[in-house]
């Protein structure tokens, strides 16, 4: 009615003017124009793509299994009384009888300690192992150790691969090929076997070292981080120049080129941020690949030193009692399935989301 009346007030267009007819236009109404507003409504490129992934239930789950895991491995050391390489100890004196006990039981001399002195003693989550040590804390701590290799090696990736591939794509020509070549060397190289002798070369030169954190990790894990920084970065490297070596004479780039804009701005902003699908579905993937390559190490003996534990050295430790106590190998592999599982649909719901072209 409202709009009847206005198109009634509105001039009538002369038959001989060529003039637009405002009579043939009405107003917008409330609803309309809330629909624009909502249309209207300024996002950026992060903010679009995070509100996609929250919409992809797989990458969702993860989210939620990643940050409870997180949180167990933060705060369950200060709730839990046990250390990872402490034996169980009742009154002062090692239990030799909390040997392999099940989830959630107690041995035989804890039972009579918490009858006499009616103090309740903290539960056994996941039992004990073979050298009556609390098995749940071992888990959470190789669990600490597993994913601190996956996020090192994750961001060694990040960092060397991204500046590496831009500039060796951005760059073109002689430098470029040099690059290549250099990248196709490495890539030949035998990771396993540079881990390998990596480890006898450092437990010679540093067998005598005072380092805390050398001590505490052991010389095979030092060399599985500098493997990482040697070997692990070339396929991030040559996805980004692939990419952008198919973006850099598009129109956006010369015309930064045009206004002036120097190599490394336009790298910087124009060009990486539409490489950001490539970037985030290769670092997420990155993490459970390095976690199977610690784990697998650990599993051979080549891992973190005794009696530090990791998810690997926890399951090849489990083999020898694999029969008698099938839960020691359960954990710490279900552990390693939901991080890399979580990790992978992560990854997959990040490309979905942040991939341009995946987007309708």
């Amino acid at each position: 009615m409202d709009s009847n009346m206005d198109s009634m007030n509105m001039p009538k267009k002369s038959p001989f003017s060529m003039q637009i007819d405002l009579q043939r236009f009405e107003k917008a109404t409330d609803e309309e124009k809330k629909q624009q507003d909502v249309m209207s409504e300024s996002t950026t490129f992060f903010k679009d793509g995070m509100r996609k992934l929250m919409k992809n239930p797989l990458a969702v789950a993860s989210i939620i299994v990643l940050v409870l895991i997180i949180l167990t491995i933060i705060f369950a050391p200060l709730i839990v009384p046990y250390g990872y390489s402490d034996i169980i100890k009742v009154g002062g004196k090692r239990d030799k009888s909390a040997k392999n006990l099940a989830p959630f039981t107690y041995s035989a001399k804890e039972i009579d300690y918490m009858e006499e002195t009616g103090e309740k003693l903290f539960p056994h989550i996941m039992g004990t192992d073979s050298m009556c040590r609390d098995y749940f804390i071992r888990v959470v701590y190789g669990t600490r150790i597993s994913l601190s290799v996956g996020l090192f090696a994750s961001i060694l990736v990040l960092i060397i691969g991204v500046l590496y591939g831009s500039i060796s794509g951005y760059a073109g020509g002689r430098v470029d090929l040099v690059m290549m070549r250099i990248v196709d060397i490495i890539y030949s190289l035998p990771d396993m076997l540079i881990i390998i002798l990596l480890s006898v070369v450092l437990n010679e030169t540093l067998a005598n070292t005072q380092n805390p954190i050398i001590k505490s990790l052991g010389t095979n894990m030092v060399s599985i981080f500098i493997v990482f920084g040697l070997l692990y970065w070339v396929g991030m490297a040559r996805l980004v120049r692939g990419e952008i070596l198919k973006m850099k004479n598009n129109e956006f780039v010369l015309a930064a080129k045009a206004v002036g804009a120097s190599s490394g701005r336009i790298i910087r902003s124009h060009i990486i941020p539409n490489c950001l699908s490539v970037i985030i579905i290769t670092t997420a993937l990155q993490i459970p690949s390095a976690i199977f390559t610690e784990s697998f190490l650990s599993f051979v003996g080549m891992g973190v030193k005794a009696p530090m534990p990791s998810l690997g050295s926890l399951a090849n430790a489990a083999r020898e009692g694999l029969q008698s106590y099938p839960l020691q190998l359960v954990f710490p592999a279900v552990t390693i399935v939901l991080i890399v599982l979580a990790f992978n649909l992560l990854g997959d719901g990040l490309r979905d989301a942040f991939d341009p072209k995946l987007r309708r």
